[in-house]
């Protein structure tokens, strides 16, 4: 029997055209002055919480990441001789794979660590024990842990930055870095200090905001473009979708947030529909809001964009990849030259 070569093997692989698209990050890259005092601020810190971010640092890190993708070539390698310890003891592929590949275009070497059964906190080691090794080892630290007061523990003897890559129900800082790359490279106008009643936009989120990091670290990050916004509804279906004070504090910020639990009825009204399902609980997960579905069927408005943390579910379907909608893949994408941004300002030594 003659089994047929299949036709995808037969095409010759093309290079990707990095100029198509390029005119997103250019206008955002053009839209702000360059400020390095603030990313400067950066210097040598851990990153624990986007609440330590200004607006200033936020905006100047975008412009940062706009710049690195634009070029993808670099003349130096900032981080040659530097050593990045990726520990990721809980389950992830999008954000291990983007620091260490962040890491490696920027010229540095990585050790990881993906389980901790193969290391000594399977023998009782305490945290701060691993983390005073960690001293000897590494330049900096980018740690994942479903114990959200793990990082706390490994800060308090750290000598050189940790990053936190998520940790538990928490926060989750740098893919909501991710996400506002995303959004300021969707309309770089909502980067100025005056926007316009016609440039605000509403933007929904799909989720639980007081069991879901990414939602907790993105509102914090939307609370210091508040100017840019008309509102943010949270689509959700538990009574008590907002930790103790966490609503408070966004409020007192200046955000605007409203709930609700019926998403198709607000769907026409979002420029930004943000969606998850997938809390990490211990080393498991919870779903939340499953009965709300986007599809290609949904009522969204034309010209809303759609992002999403990734992985997805059922929550998000298939049919909407290719239309215009899919903003979640070049989230997916941009998050790697938001991180090479922010890596880059930490480790200057």
């Amino acid at each position: 029997m003659v089994k047929k070569v299949h036709p995808k093997l037969m095409e010759p692989i093309e290079a990707e055209n990095w100029t198509e698209g390029i005119e997103r990050p250019l206008a955002l890259f053009n839209q702000v002055e360059e400020k390095p005092v603030y990313t400067a601020e950066l210097a040598n810190h851990s990153v624990i919480s986007a609440r330590q971010f200004s607006r200033e640092q936020v905006i100047q890190l975008c412009r940062l990441a706009a710049k690195f993708e634009t070029q993808q070539s670099f003349g130096q390698f900032p981080l040659t001789g530097k050593i990045l310890i990726s520990a990721f003891y809980e389950p992830s592929t999008r954000t291990r794979l983007s620091f260490e590949s962040v890491w490696q275009r920027l010229g540095g070497d990585i050790i990881s660590i993906t389980d901790p059964s193969t290391t000594g906190l399977a023998k009782g080691e305490s945290l701060k024990d691993v983390g005073e090794m960690m001293n000897h080892y590494g330049d900096v630290v980018v740690l994942r842990d479903a114990n959200e007061k793990a990082i706390y523990e490994m800060l308090e003897v750290l000598r050189i930055p940790i990053i936190n890559a998520g940790n538990g129900t928490d926060e989750h800082p740098t893919q909501a870095l991710a996400d506002m790359y995303a959004i300021f490279k969707w309309r770089p106008e909502l980067m100025m200090d005056e926007v316009t009643a016609d440039n605000k936009i509403t933007i929904g989120i799909v989720g639980n905001p007081g069991r879901m990091r990414t939602v907790r670290s993105l509102l914090i990050f939307l609370s210091r473009i508040n100017q840019a916004i008309n509102e943010v509804v949270i689509v959700c279906n538990s009574i008590e979708s907002f930790s103790d004070g966490q609503l408070e504090e966004l409020e007192a910020e200046g955000l605007k947030i409203r709930v609700c639990s019926d998403l198709n009825t607000e769907l026409p009204g979002f420029d930004v529909v943000y969606i998850n399902a997938i809390a990490w609980v211990g080393n498991t997960y919870e779903e939340y809001g499953v009965e709300y579905k986007l599809s290609k069927s949904s009522p969204l408005k034309k010209g809303a964009i759609i992002l999403h943390p990734l992985a997805r579910g059922e929550e998000l379907s298939t049919d909407l990849d290719n239309t215009k909608h899919n903003w979640y893949f070049a989230q997916a994408r941009g998050a790697v030259f938001a991180r090479m941004a922010l890596m880059s300002s930490i480790v200057r030594f």
